[in-house]
Formats: structure tokens, sequence, C-alpha cells
């Protein structure tokens, strides 16, 4: 099967290009000015459209197995299919979760069954992410990405010290999701003005860069791979930029909605709930100067959907969440690259060439490499609209936001898994 996607700006060697790219099964053959004189299958015609690499994103919650009521493998996939993403990573708060090959391979076999695009599952840190007792990292390492026990902190200081010695002797990163229960107390926003106003209980930011300060050292100490998930405070940036500065084996992340909101423009509704939490202004401007200067390395979604009643609680009785895979890019594109922030060469390295370097998944534009590939249209413009959603999960912190960039077609592996080309 021949391919032919012609006269794109095409993201190639670090750079945009007009050009012609030609895809032979699943692999690029060749990338020139003008490719002609061939036969092909089938020829797209990409004038005015950009030709991405695929998007990678490190931190989604696909829900199978054990909560396919909320997502399964297959529509999330087709999720990140439907934003440009090519390869997406699992985290693992399901059920069973995946702490050893056994429970593991419930969720292999989904992802062989049913994935639209290339899964990466994790493993947890610890048995049940219940903090007491290490997973099994050997049985699973050549079958994960990392080991994660998102949603949960590991609270105890020696546990994680012994994860990392463990990780790193296997090869594979701690990919922290940093909370210090003891700092809580009920708290379910950010600790902020708005909760202040409003009569919220609020979340302190300690209870995220507490935990951070602490791993630093651990990192520090064993030489593990430390990737810290989501960050949302600008302790939590100063502290990593320090510990790279020094050395540190330590890279981070961060999403969409801490990037764009702050804590004042939350609503009473359970779209706007999730963990960590939008923080404040000034955090906001920090998480920026972060992806700026290379202390934050990328941008990932955690899309986490929720059953509609689930989210239909406000802020407090609604679960931690928002979904994201549909609306990542271009509400980043409107909000940072349009408004001259950073530029899109800057948000592909974002959302591809850090987490594909760091990580070692997905592909750039480049011949002999898998097509893994997403068109977009960036100057089609729209509202945000969650109805139209292929995620199960509905509940976005955007809903209604008039963006520009639509997702015209994605390639994953040679195929065709989305087209709105017309």
């Amino acid at each position: 099967m021949k391919k032919l996607l012609k006269n794109a700006t095409v993201f190639t060697n670090g750079k945009f290009e007009k050009c012609d790219v030609e895809v032979t099964n699943e692999i690029i053959t060749n990338i020139a000015s003008k490719i002609e004189g061939k036969s092909f299958d089938v020829i797209y015609d990409l004038q005015n459209l950009y030709l991405l690499p695929g998007l990678i994103d490190v931190h989604t919650h696909l829900r199978e197995p054990g909560f396919i009521y909320k997502e399964t493998i297959k529509t999330g996939s087709f999720a990140g299919a439907k934003g440009g993403y090519t390869s997406i990573a699992a985290m693992p708060n399901l059920k069973p979760t995946p702490d050893c090959y056994e429970n593991l391979k419930l969720e292999l076999d989904a992802i062989e069954k049913d994935a639209q695009i290339n899964v990466y599952p994790y493993g947890t840190i610890t048995k049940g992410e219940n903090g007491e007792e290490l997973a099994n990292f050997e049985e699973m390492k050549d079958y994960v990405l990392a080991f994660s026990d998102d949603g949960k902190g590991v609270q105890n200081e020696e546990m994680m010290k012994n994860a990392m010695e463990e990780a790193k002797k296997v090869g594979k990163a701690i990919v922290a999701h940093c909370e210090d229960n003891s700092l809580l107390n009920g708290g379910y926003i950010h600790d902020g003005e708005y909760a202040k106003i409003h009569g919220h209980k609020g979340i302190c930011s300690e209870s995220e860069w507490g935990p951070i300060k602490r791993d630093i050292e651990l990192a520090r100490n064993t030489g593990c791979h430390y990737h810290v998930c989501h960050i949302s405070t600008k302790e939590s940036v100063e502290l990593i930029r320090n510990a790279k500065a020094e050395g540190v084996k330590i890279t981070c992340e961060t999403g969409p909605h801490y990037l764009t909101l702050n804590d004042m423009r939350i609503q009473e509704e359970g779209r706007f709930k999730m963990n960590p939490p939008i923080r404040s202004e000034e955090d906001r401007i920090a998480l920026l100067e972060g992806i700026k200067d290379g202390t934050i390395d990328m941008i990932i979604t955690d899309h986490a959907p929720h059953s509609k009643e689930e989210k239909s609680k406000g802020l407090a009785g609604s679960s931690m969440g928002v979904v994201g895979l549909e609306v990542a890019f271009p509400v980043l594109y409107t909000n940072l690259v349009k408004t001259g922030i950073i530029t899109l060469e800057k948000l592909i390295e974002l959302m591809n060439t850090n987490p594909r370097n760091i990580f070692k998944i997905g592909t750039e534009i480049k011949v002999g490499e898998k097509a893994d590939l997403t068109v977009y249209d960036l100057e089609e413009h729209y509202n945000i609209d969650s109805s139209t959603f292929v995620s199960m999960g509905k509940a976005t912190p955007f809903e209604g936001e008039h963006v520009y960039g639509k997702c015209k077609m994605t390639i994953c592996n040679g195929k065709e898994v989305f087209n709105d080309l017309g």
C-alpha cells in the first residue's frame, strides 16, 4: 500500500518545510519537495494543512480493565486518534491493578484487541497501589513503559527509595504522583482565593511540592530516572529546575488546564475538578516559564474520564478528573502559540520530541521511520463541544471555548485511524 501526502507544511528535521511525504505500508519511504512519477494507491493533497509527527501523551486513563463504564481501551484510544495522538500511555489505577504479570496480561490483551493507536501500559509501584509492598518490577519490566502509583502518592520514604533502586535495576523510570495525604485535610480545589471566597476546602501547594522535594534527594542518591506527574505549583517548577541544574536525573510534565487557567476562572461544576487542582495565576505564570526554559519537558492531558453522574455533583462531590485527548492540541495552539508565548516548533517539542526521546516511544517524520502522522488545519476554528467527543467522558474545563486547529487525519503505523478530510 503506497500513500502520497502532498503539498503539506511538514515538520521534519526540527523545522517546517513545504514538501511531499511518501508512505509505503507502515514506513515513511521518501520526503522531497515534489514526488511524482510513481503509482500510488491513494494521494492526499494537503495544501494549506500541516503534517505533524503523531502526538505522544505519557499520561492517560483508559479505565480498562475494571471501570469500563467510564472509558475503554477502544474509546479512549480512538479519542486519542481524533486528537492527533498516535502513542499514549495508560495509567495503572485499574481493577485489578497491574502489579504483576498475571494482572497486567488482562490489560495487554485488551490493548492488542481494541487499541486504535499505540497504547503503552504502566505497572504499579506498589501492590494494589496501597503503598505497603513493591509490585513485581522484574516480572513486568519488558511489558510496561514505567512504574507509577498514579492517583496516589507513595507516602513512605523508605518504600519510594526501594522502588527507585528496583526501577534503576530494571532500567525503568519511576513516574510519581506527588501528594502528601497528611496535608490534604479534605480539600478538593486549590487552597487559594476562589476557595476562600466561596467557602470551599482547599488543597495546599505543599501537598505537591513537599513529596517532590523528598524524592529529588532519593533520585540523587539512587540514580533512578524520576519523572514527576502533572506539576501545578510554582514551588514544584523551582525545585525541578534546581535539581536539573545539579545533575539529578529528573523529568516532568504538566497539563493544558494548568497552563491556561487559574483558580479564579473555575466554576461551580465538576468539569473544573481534577487532581492536582487548577492553581493560582502566579503558579500558572511559573509553569509557563518552566515550559519556555526547558524545566518542564512535556505536556500531557491526564485524560481522566468519569461517568456523567460522577461529574455532576459540583466541586465538592464530583470525582477528580477531566478529559483532554480531543482538545489538548487546539487549546494549547490557541492559547500559547497564537498568542506568541511559545512557537509551534516548541509545542511539537513538548508534545512529541521530548516524550519520544525520554520514554523511547513514538516517531519523527523521517525516512525509514514508522508513519505515525497527524494532519492539522490550523486555520479552522470552532467552539469546543463535548457532545461531539468520542471519549465516553465529557467533562472538560474548556467546554464552549473558541479554539483554532482541527485534526483532519491521523495515521498510525501507516494506517489511517482517523480521517476527517472530507
